[in-house]
C-alpha cells in the first residue's frame, strides 16, 4: 500500500480529465501500433511529429485564453498570417545580403514588428468586445474577415518567400536532436501553465468565465481584463505565424486555414469548457499529442483528406456535447 502512495498521489493531481486522455492515448497507441506497426513509431514519423505539432500547439494556445474567459478568438489565423506577412516583407526588402550588425537588427525587427502587429489586432478585439459588448464571436469573425482581406488585397494573394538563414532555422533546425518549434512550444506553454494556476491573472480569466457579472461586482476590472486576454491571444498567434512562416520559408494569405476548427477541438478535448471558466495546459498538451498522433496515422493509412475534416468536426460536436451533459447532470 504504502509503494502505492505517490503512484496514487500523482494520478490524482493530473485530474479526471488528463487520466481519460492519457487512456485515450495508450488505446490509440495500441490500435495503430498494431495496424501500422513500425511505419508509425519510427525515427522519421516521431520527427515530423514533433515538427508539426507546435505550430498547432501555439495556435491553440492562443484560442485557449479567450475561451477560458468564456470567449472565442476565430480570428487567429488571420492574425497570424497577417503578422507572418508584415515580417516577410520586411525580412525580403530591408534585411542586407550580407552578415553583419544590420543583417541581425533587421531580423530582430521584423519579428518585433510582427508582434506589436498582432497585439494591435488583439487590443482591437478586445476593446470591441470588452467596451461595445459586441459578441466575442461577431468580432472576432468580423476581424478575421477584414484581417484576410487586408492580406489578400496587399500581397494578390501571392507568397512571399526566401528569408535568411536564421529564420529559416527556427521552422527547421534542431538542437541537440529536438526541434526548435518544439522548444518554442514548450517555452510558451509552461509560462502560459503556470499564469493560468498560479497568478492573479489566471484566477480573473476563469472567474470571467464562470460569472463574467459576478466577477464584476467583486471589484475586478473586467473590461480591462477582457483587452489583455485578446491582446495575449493575438501575441500567441503571431508566434505561431513565425513557426510557420520559417517552417515554410514563406508567407501567405491563406496558410493554417484548416487549423481553426482544431484548435477549437484541441481545447475541448482538452477539458477546456466551451462555456469558460476551467481548463488547463496540461490537458490541452495532452489532446495535441492525440490529434497529431491521429492525423499521422490517417495520413499512412491513406485517408482522404476530407474525411478527416468530417472526423474532426463529429469528435468537436461529440466531446462539446458530453461535456454539456456532463455539466447538467452535475448541476
Amino acid at each position: 500500500m504504502s509503494a502505492l502512495g505517490p503512484f496514487n498521489r500523482a494520478t490524482a493531481r493530473l485530474g479526471p480529465v488528463n487520466r481519460r486522455l492519457i487512456l485515450l492515448l495508450v488505446a490509440l497507441v495500441i490500435v495503430f501500433g498494431l495496424l501500422l506497426g513500425h511505419r508509425l513509431f519510427n525515427a522519421a514519423s516521431l520527427r515530423s511529429m514533433a515538427y508539426q505539432l507546435p505550430e498547432l500547439g501555439i495556435l491553440s494556445l492562443a484560442m485557449m485564453i479567450p475561451l477560458l474567459s468564456g470567449g472565442l478568438d476565430l480570428s487567429i489565423i488571420a492574425t497570424a498570417d497577417l503578422s507572418a506577412l508584415a515580417m516577410a516583407w520586411i525580412l525580403t526588402h530591408m534585411v542586407p545580403a550580407h552578415p553583419g550588425f544590420a543583417w541581425v537588427a533587421w531580423q530582430v525587427a521584423a519579428i518585433v514588428a510582427g508582434l506589436v502587429l498582432a497585439a494591435i489586432v488583439g487590443m482591437l478585439n478586445g476593446l470591441i468586445i470588452a467596451y461595445l459588448e459586441v459578441s466575442p464571436i461577431l468580432t472576432t469573425l468580423g476581424m478575421m474577415t477584414l484581417i484576410k482581406g487586408i492580406s489578400i488585397g496587399l500581397t494578390h494573394g501571392g507568397v512571399l518567400s526566401g528569408f535568411p538563414a536564421p529564420i529559416v532555422f527556427i521552422g527547421n533546425g534542431d538542437l541537440w536532436g529536438v526541434p526548435i518549434v518544439l522548444l518554442i512550444f514548450v517555452a510558451l506553454a509552461i509560462p502560459v501553465g503556470i499564469m493560468l494556476t498560479r497568478s492573479p491573472f489566471g484566477q480573473v480569466l476563469n472567474m470571467l468565465g464562470s460569472n463574467e457579472a459576478a466577477t464584476r461586482y467583486s471589484g475586478v476590472d473586467t473590461r480591462r481584463a477582457l483587452v489583455k486576454v485578446y491582446i495575449l491571444s493575438g501575441v500567441l498567434a503571431s508566434v505561431a505565424g513565425v513557426v510557420m512562416m520559417a517552417r515554410f520559408n514563406s508567407a501567405n494569405a491563406a496558410y493554417g486555414e484548416s487549423y481553426l476548427l482544431v484548435t477549437i477541438l484541441a481545447a475541448v478535448l482538452g477539458g477546456i469548457s466551451p462555456s469558460g471558466g476551467f481548463g488547463k495546459v496540461t490537458g490541452l498538451v495532452f489532446a495535441l499529442v492525440i490529434l497529431q498522433l491521429i492525423s499521422t496515422a490517417f495520413n499512412l493509412l491513406n485517408f482522404s483528406q476530407f474525411l478527416t475534416l468530417a472526423i474532426w468536426g463529429a469528435t468537436l460536436i461529440l466531446v462539446a456535447g458530453v461535456t454539456r451533459l456532463r455539466e447538467h447532470f452535475l448541476r
